[in-house]
């Protein structure tokens, strides 16, 4: 129950953040009238086929009216026109099959072009917004963006594009057609035009709330499974199978809901029109009868106007049909906006004061640095910590204390508060992130690995790294013979997260990449937390080789791994409660004392409370 309060709460913080940060309203053309120019000439040609197609249809059954007047009910036996006829009816038909593949063509060749580059675009404004983004706005959502919301503004172009532009110029070019056959039967057609646009405008608002709704609780049933694929251990192991099953499906069901009542709308409204056309069609069929009884009307006009009827409405129809698609757009062009205004929070300065990465010494300063996640919390308070170059620095402190957001702001994750950091002198603020983010090398409790060979791993995809400094790195830190012995070597194909290796596997590859990308400052936030004895051994001794030479800060809950230290801070609510080595703090009979003493097995609770 309380699982499901929370997933409510995070919807409803969701829908108040997309309230927040959602620009005003846009259409779909004006949206995507910048890239439309940059594929102009394309367009274009799209344009002019579809022009020459829709007339090659349009003119076979004037050709037909031509036959029957002309010939057939004038009582000729002219077959060489007839056949004259015949031949120009097919060459018309080849004609508009042949541009009609051509104005399909050019237009997916502009379309997907479009599509493609505002997923690259979107992507990419993803990657730069700051950690406190990520905080608020679920994973999930973020994937129907990229994912769902592209895929929509591509069947933008696939289907309403071509059905505004070919059945657009359908209608126009059978009005003209209409009106050389026969005024006054096309003035009485004309008189349905108002009740079409009447029904087009009482269904606009209420199809684009329904749209609106099915697509964000899309998102939230995606944004849900995601969160529960990812936690699926977690899921088994405390047996919530049947709860996280009730949770999805009232989410399924919700969405369900929507689509059904989307559905309704589009039949309703697209039924609307198909009683319009055959009321069209049995109107003129009653007043061109009459007339051609009454010859005052030929047959062959009759015909070919009854013919233009139809084909009149079928372009009506089809426009109509993509409404829906052309509302999922419209909503789907919006989201995607709303991401596009929101700027990172962290931005580089405008005049920026980059090091030279061979100059950069290391030293680290925290000058009254005070920090908090909202505005009516603080985590960090009026902190004060100077780091020499080269020095090892051990942070321990219980959770909570404020240790991994220490990181986070050295990292420039998040902005101070107040106070300042600097490196070598210089406020983080004025360094390019770009170059603060290769100064600094981090190795998480968990470290990330991609889908893609251990070499890819290692340099992170960057070709300027080559194969002969990754495996000098892998010597360096000793991991090379454990990464020989796999199936492929440097060429075994990794799993996604690295499912395939053991968690100090996964540590050394992490090490490596610190070696290959040489920081100046190093950075371990617990990386030896989930590793058994052995293996932490390993990762030790890794840890030895690679921050020779680098500053180096250690946050660590086994205090083993940071004894050797240079200097231990010890951090409790924000702030630092005592600083020295690891003798030195013993002496002091304090908090690390007592934190040192539960390391081996001793009561911390009573022990804390006292120190306290």
């Amino acid at each position: 129950m309380a699982q499901a309060i929370n997933n409510w709460q995070m919807d409803q913080k969701a829908d108040l953040n997309a309230k927040k940060e959602k620009p005003k309203y846009i259409s779909t053309f004006r949206a995507l009238s910048g890239y439309i120019k940059e594929h102009r000439l394309t367009f274009a040609g799209f344009i002019a086929c579809t022009v020459v197609a829709i007339a090659a249809e349009l003119f076979q059954p004037y050709l037909m009216k031509v036959a029957i007047d002309d010939n057939l009910m004038a009582g000729k036996n002219d077959y060489k026109s007839l056949l004259l006829i015949c031949g120009v009816y097919f060459a018309l038909s080849m004609l508009a099959l042949l541009f009609s593949y051509l104005q399909n063509n050019l237009l997916q060749k502009a379309g997907q072009s479009i599509v493609a580059s505002i997923r690259k675009r979107l992507f990419k404004h993803i990657a730069k917004q700051s950690m406190s983004y990520f905080d608020r706005v679920p994973s999930g959502s973020l994937i129907t963006h990229v994912s769902s919301d592209t895929e929509a503004i591509n069947q933008f172009f696939n289907q309403v594009v071509l059905s505004l532009f070919r059945d657009g110029l359908t209608l126009i070019f059978i009005i003209v057609l209409m009106f050389q056959l026969d005024v006054k039967l096309t003035l009485y057609c004309l008189i349905l035009l108002p009740i079409i646009a009447g029904i087009a405008i009482a269904f606009r608002t209420y199809m684009r709330t329904t749209y609106q709704m099915a697509r964000t609780r899309l998102s939230r049933l995606i944004a849900f499974t995601a969160e529960n694929l990812s936690g699926m251990n977690l899921i088994q192991v405390f047996h919530q199978q049947k709860e996280q099953k009730k949770q999805f499906d009232e989410r399924n069901e919700a969405y369900f809901k929507a689509n059904i009542r989307e559905i309704r709308t589009n039949v309703l409204f697209n039924r609307s029109y198909e009683v319009l056309s055959n009321l069209a069609i049995a109107s003129v069929t009653w007043l061109g009868g009459t007339a051609v009884l009454g010859k005052t009307l030929e047959f062959g006009v009759l015909y070919a106007f009854i013919t233009y009827i139809r084909m009149f409405f079928g372009p009506i129809n089809t426009i109509t049909q993509q409404w829906n698609t052309l509302q999922s757009a419209t909503v789907a062009i919006n989201r995607i906006w709303s991401i596009f205004a929101i700027e990172p929070e962290i931005k580089d300065a405008a005049a920026t004061k980059p090091l030279r990465n061979n100059e950069i010494a290391g030293r680290i300063d925290f000058n009254a640095v005070s920090f908090g996640y909202s505005e009516d919390s603080s985590v960090i308070h009026g902190l004060e910590l100077h780091v020499k170059p080269g020095e090892m620095i051990g942070i321990v402190g219980t959770t909570g204390a404020g240790k991994s957001s220490l990181i986070s702001l050295l990292c420039r994750f998040y902005e101070v508060n107040e106070g300042s950091i600097l490196i070598d002198g210089t406020d983080i603020r004025e360094l390019p992130q770009q170059q603060l983010h290769r100064v600094i090398g981090l190795v998480q409790q968990e470290p990330f690995l991609y889908s893609g060979s251990v070499i890819d791993n290692i340099r992170l995809f960057d070709e300027s790294i080559s194969r002969e400094q990754v495996i000098e790195a892998c010597q360096f830190i000793g991991a090379d013979s454990i990464l020989s012995r796999m199936k492929d070597g440097y060429e075994t194909l990794l799993s996604e997260r690295g499912s395939g290796l053991s968690a100090g596997e996964r540590q050394l590859i992490s090490f490596a990449r610190i070696i290959v990308f040489a920081p100046r400052i190093l950075i371990l936030d617990e990386a030896t937390a989930n590793l058994d004895s052995y293996t932490e051994g390993l990762v030790q001794e890794a840890l030895n080789r690679v921050s020779k030479g680098r500053t180096t800060l250690v946050i660590a809950h086994r205090l083993s791994t940071i004894i050797s230290a240079d200097r231990i801070i010890v951090m409790d609510k924000g702030a630092i409660v005592e600083e020295g080595n690891h003798s030195q703090l013993l002496n002091l009979g304090g908090y690390y004392e007592a934190l040192y003493r539960h390391s081996q097995g001793q009561d911390l609770g009573k022990d804390v409370a006292v120190k306290r």
